[in-house]
């Protein structure tokens, strides 16, 4: 059986062996080879047999065998470049260098060497540290073969390695004499252009790799291989546009290549285009239903658009899929608060806390869940906790959302020096935040204290958001408590206007200033509202008191 197989893999290796560089060597040697002598066809009929035992000896994991038969194809018949340049291959892999590079050598002394095999001698030397060869061996490569690209490529990167970004441009000025019609040759010197201008970036290279990229796309490539290099290259330089078609052509050929639909995705983010990638996404799952980033940034995607339930399920599936992948579990905590699910954020909290150290997102999520189910005790314990973490990891994460949230924890606990010192350094940080700007004065007001300022304060918001009825209903109570009950009135019709779910405390405030005004029929008609919206003991008082009779005047 092993010498059938053995004979078998020969008789392939007799129509010509894929190796690294293979295409360049077809493509340099364009004429017919001349007739073999008998010898000729003995040698080569008997290196491709101990390539085929080489293979065999691969197969079963005896490695200095096969090095030894790899060795003893290239040196049996060096004028089979093909032979030579796999059998090399393999010794490298095989850790084999010295080897390897003893076949290319005589290989090269051949009077029809190409650069393919210079170039592989180029790659040896420079993985040994000897550059100068390396050099030399990449230059006798492009000599030989000018119309292959390998020479041209690893001379580039030899150049880049060494920071010599100049020396790497005149390659490709040198390779640019020669791109004809080749459009693999473009596409990959295209790339070579992206490599250095990565290194040393200059618009010049940009263009002219777009361009190079332009062309290539024109001649209408379909190798698999060079189709992802050009889709990519457009991605690079900004031309998303270009890249899509492509990568849309890759997948109707071949719908299950790997990382198509990953890039289509990412492009149609960018052009915002969520319906596409969510498509995308989905075809992913169901090719592969186990792949935790792609439920991620479905999650994502779902909770953006305000589809919590969804978010949920994915970043659920997400953690399950992966457990070590800490940003899942507190997205996945606030998507439960936006579905007013605080007790199920905290569960999910509990197990971050379990397998991740104290982090951020952990106390702040926390603190927000806290806040819901109106323990404000302990959701300002978690955000303090939270400020200390990030002094000491990353103060960018104290925003002036984090200290307009302390200061409405404080207010809940009527303390409203604390409230008030949180929410002055929310607006020293957000001069327009609308929110803090609209609670301070709010509070302000509600407790008779600095109203010129705190009218100073609504009226910044309301600029901010001129239609927003909680806005005016502060500047109308405000002005209740300025004295000034006409234009107080004005506000809080346009709040009640403005509202679209009806609010107690609008109908309350209306009351109030019809009270104020003596229209005492249209004031208990207001409490009266706020009532049959939500019993309230209090303005069950004001219903009952001598000023909704109309008998005193009110206060």
């Amino acid at each position: 059986m092993l010498k059938l197989l053995s004979s078998a893999l020969a008789l392939l290796l007799l129509a010509g062996c894929g190796t690294v560089g293979s295409r360049s060597a077809r493509n340099a040697a364009a004429d017919p080879d001349p007739p073999l002598s008998a010898e000729a066809i003995e040698q080569r009929a008997e290196a491709h047999a101990h390539y085929a035992t080489a293979v065999v000896h691969d197969w079963n994991e005896e490695w200095e065998k096969a090095a030894e038969e790899y060795y003893a194809a290239a040196m049996g018949y060096p004028s089979d470049q093909m032979l030579v340049l796999d059998s090399s291959q393999r010794l490298m892999q095989l850790k084999q260098p010295e080897k390897a590079l003893e076949v290319l050598t005589q290989a090269a002394d051949e009077p029809d060497a190409t650069g393919p095999i210079f170039a592989q001698m180029g790659r040896i030397y420079a993985l040994q540290g000897n550059r100068d060869r390396a050099r030399e061996s990449y230059r006798a490569a492009i000599k030989r073969s000018p119309s292959s690209i390998l020479g041209y490529r690893f001379l580039t990167q030899l150049y880049l390695q060494n920071r010599e970004q100049e020396e790497a441009i005149k390659v490709l000025d040198q390779a640019s004499k020669h791109a004809g019609d080749d459009s693999s040759f473009l596409i990959e010197l295209a790339d070579l252009h992206l490599s250095v201008f990565r290194a040393k970036p200059d618009d010049a290279l940009k263009k002219r790799a777009l361009g190079l990229f332009e062309r290539a796309a024109k001649m209408g490539p379909t190798n698999i291989f060079w189709l992802q290099t050009l889709a990519d290259g457009f991605v690079v330089l900004g031309e998303s546009e270009k890249a899509l078609p492509i990568y849309l052509q890759l997948l109707e050929n071949r719908p299950i290549l790997p990382g198509v639909r990953e890039k289509l995705t990412e492009l149609y983010l960018r052009k915002k285009d969520r319906e596409k990638a969510v498509e995308q996404l989905q075809a992913i799952i169901r090719d592969n239903p186990v792949s935790p980033q792609a439920y991620y940034l479905l999650g994502t995607l779902s909770f953006e658009e305000k589809k919590f339930k969804e978010a949920i399920d994915s970043f659920r599936k997400t953690i399950l899929l992966n457990p070590t992948f800490e940003p899942a579990y507190y997205d996945l905590a606030a998507a439960q608060l936006n579905l007013k699910q605080p007790r199920d954020a905290l569960t999910t909290l509990d197990k971050a806390r379990d397998k991740f150290k104290d982090s951020f997102p952990a106390e702040y999520y926390t603190a927000m869940a806290y806040g819901t189910l109106k323990d404000y005790t302990n959701a300002i314990k978690y955000l303090t906790a939270a400020e200390v973490i990030a002094r000491a990891t990353d103060t960018n994460q104290l925003k002036p959302q984090f200290y307009f949230q302390i200061g409405s924890a404080y207010e809940r606990l009527q303390k409203h020096e604390d409230a008030e010192k949180y929410f002055q350094k929310c607006i020293e940080m957000a001069p327009d935040y609308s929110e803090a700007l609209n609670y301070l004065g709010y509070m302000w007001a509600e407790r008779g204290t600095n109203l010129a300022k705190a009218k100073e304060l609504i009226e910044r918001a309301l600029k901010a958001e001129p239609k927003n009825g909680a806005y005016l209903d502060s500047m109308a109570w405000v002005m209740y408590k300025l004295n000034q009950f006409e234009e107080a009135l004005n506000w809080q019709l346009q709040a009640v206007k403005q509202v679209e779910d009806p609010d107690p405390t609008l109908f309350d405030h209306l009351g109030d200033i019809y009270a104020a005004l003596e229209k005492y029929d249209k004031a208990r008609e207001a409490w009266q509202k706020a009532l049959a919206i939500e019993p309230n003991q209090i303005i069950q008082k004001k219903l009952e008191s001598d000023t909704a009779s109309g008998t005193r005047p009110p206060r």
